[in-house]
């Protein structure tokens, strides 16, 4: 298995390279895609990008609109439609290249460590390269942005009924209402990096049969696409589910 880079300025406090500059890659071609998008906007002669865009934006204002009033749509299309460009693009990052190197000597400041070496025939696999959603630690902070901005919205938008709620049906559910509070971010985290993960494990695995994993390869990489486009499109509609259960009340609907 390969070794990602870490950089560890405090003890205890690691940060992975790959994945930082693999995030910073994914926010570029975000904005990148969203500018062209928008660029020389035409009613009379929408480009390809314009078009495509317009679509994105119909099938995030249709699937938000199936978890809350439509009339609230309009307020979380922004972030349903940055949520689900941002996380697709992540998803597919580590799919066209693969970037390694090789070390032969101990390099403590990025996780080379004598020790490592030592076990691994005197050679490290240095990874450069991944999806930044094949880390967990950034799976894990984009459910806690979620996770925070659905209780702040809830709290500023439905304070009354949002407090309530963790004690329907009946005051007695108030520890299964907290539990299921802090799942929710959770499975959010641990699903999109599971999937992602396990899709650049199995990439890793088909490389080593050179070319004769080449049909595989193909293969997988068409898969993977779908797999990256719905777990984009589940993180996004989870997200406004979440959203619309904190801040909008039975008598909304």
């Amino acid at each position: 298995m390969h070794l990602f880079p870490m950089w560890e300025p405090v003890e205890g406090l690691k940060f992975d390279l790959a994945a930082i500059m693999a995030i910073v890659v994914s926010v570029i071609i975000t904005f990148v895609v969203a500018r062209l998008c928008v660029r020389n906007l035409s009613v009379e002669n929408p480009g390809k990008m314009q078009n495509f865009m317009e679509w994105v934006v119909e099938f995030m204002h249709s699937t938000i609109a199936s978890s809350m009033p439509v009339q609230r749509v309009r307020a979380f299309l922004s972030l349903g439609i940055t949520l689900i460009m941002f996380i697709f693009i992540s998803n597919l990052l580590g799919l066209p290249l693969l970037v390694i190197t090789d070390a032969h000597e101990a390099f403590p400041a990025i996780g080379i460590t004598q020790e490592y070496l030592d076990s691994h025939g005197g050679k490290a696999h240095l990874a450069w390269w991944k999806s930044p959603t094949a880390d967990l630690s950034v799976t894990a902070g984009l459910a806690l942005v979620v996770f925070v901005l659905v209780h702040y919205l809830g709290i500023k938008m439905n304070r009354k009924h949002y407090f309530k709620h963790y004690l329907h049906p009946f005051p007695v559910f108030l520890p299964v209402n907290l539990i299921e509070t802090v799942a929710k971010p959770v499975t959010l985290a641990l699903r999109l990096y599971a999937n992602i993960y396990a899709g650049e494990v199995l990439i890793s695995t088909i490389l080593m049969l050179n070319w004769v994993g080449l049909p595989f390869m193909v293969a997988w990489q068409g898969f993977s696409i779908f797999v990256g486009a719905i777990q984009a499109f589940l993180f996004t509609v989870l997200t406004m589910v979440y959203i619309s259960q904190a801040t909008v009340h039975d008598e909304d609907h």
